[in-house]
């Protein structure tokens, strides 16, 4: 049996709702469908469409989005198909018939990308690679980690970072960008070309992750709860305010912990950010000010550790 959860978010248009998923459904297509007779491909689309209120239905990497006719009210039946999704899944029942998701070649586009940290370059993929970021910084670590696995086999790779849709490789000091970029950017498209598993999906991920804070992860929101006030509120900032901003840059930056006496904030660097030689001004004059301005008389230092 699965382990599969479902969290439910609202969309733009207020008859659809989408019905995340914590693990992977299709990774290399998209499906809609509009009727029972089209869904003969996804038994879990067809199962659908016996609720006389859905429309259509589509299928994405790690959603499903269902748009509904007037007949009934989201709130009223949210929480029920929610259930019903996920009892599907974790019975392992089939979401897209096998022929139907092509595994090999799969039209993938890789660019790469440099980043402040100029032992750390960025490779973007047109799709998405994983459900949750994760760092390791050698091939042990790697172990549940097949795409880091294998890039820890080029003696220049250092560490590697994987968020939602690229790759932070960190490089050691014996070979130059304009020597390796070329090689690995094409090794990291032929893998997911092929269609190979980038991350596992019960890896144990060596440091704290950003899919802890979901509410897809019911232990760790768990977790979560059981912090003070200032500690949610720090998250809530690098959350919203933070974490967008440094993912740009390859990078990623975690909660650790909060010292109500010392009113100081630790934080995890990870990815580009980790070992940076801007993230000292980036700590100071951007993170440290905004705390401190946000949460006045609670936050007075920011403290960093590299992942």
């Amino acid at each position: 049996m699965s382990n599969f959860t479902i969290n439910i978010q609202g969309t733009n248009k207020p008859g659809i709702i989408k019905f995340e998923t914590n693990k992977f459904l299709t990774r290399h297509e998209n499906f809609e469908f509009n009727n029972i007779d089209e869904a003969a491909k996804s038994p879990l689309a067809q199962q659908l469409f016996y609720l006389p209120f859905v429309k259509t239905v589509y299928i994405a990497q790690n959603f499903i989005a269902i748009e509904k006719y007037d007949i009934v009210d989201w709130n009223d039946v949210q929480e029920e198909v929610a259930s019903q999704i996920e009892d599907f899944l974790n019975k392992d029942g089939v979401v897209i018939k096998e022929d139907a998701d092509q595994t090999k070649n799969v039209p993938v586009t890789v660019y790469a990308e440099s980043t402040p940290n100029p032992g750390v370059m960025k490779f973007v993929a047109n799709k998405k690679l994983v459900l949750k970021t994760a760092e390791f910084k050698n091939i042990d670590e790697a172990k549940d980690a097949p795409l880091a696995q294998q890039l820890f086999h080029f003696p220049f790779v250092k560490a590697v970072f994987i968020d939602s849709n690229y790759v932070s490789i960190h490089k050691y000091d014996v070979a130059e960008w304009e020597e390796i970029t070329l090689e690995l950017r094409e090794f990291i498209t032929n893998y997911l070309q092929d269609g190979k598993e980038v991350l596992k999906a019960e890896a144990s991920v060596p440091q704290q992750t950003e899919a802890s804070t979901h509410p897809a992860n019911p232990e760790v929101s768990q977790e979560i709860k059981d912090l003070d006030d200032t500690s949610k509120q720090v998250i809530a900032i690098l959350d919203e305010y933070i974490k967008p901003a440094v993912a740009s840059d390859g990078g990623n930056i975690l909660f650790d912990s909060y010292n109500p006496e010392s009113k100081t904030v630790k934080v995890i660097l990870q990815g580009a950010c980790s070992g940076c030689p801007s993230s000292t001004m980036t700590l100071k004059s951007g993170i440290e000010t905004m705390l401190r301005d946000m949460l006045r008389g609670k936050v007075d230092y920011v403290e960093a550790v590299n992942g």
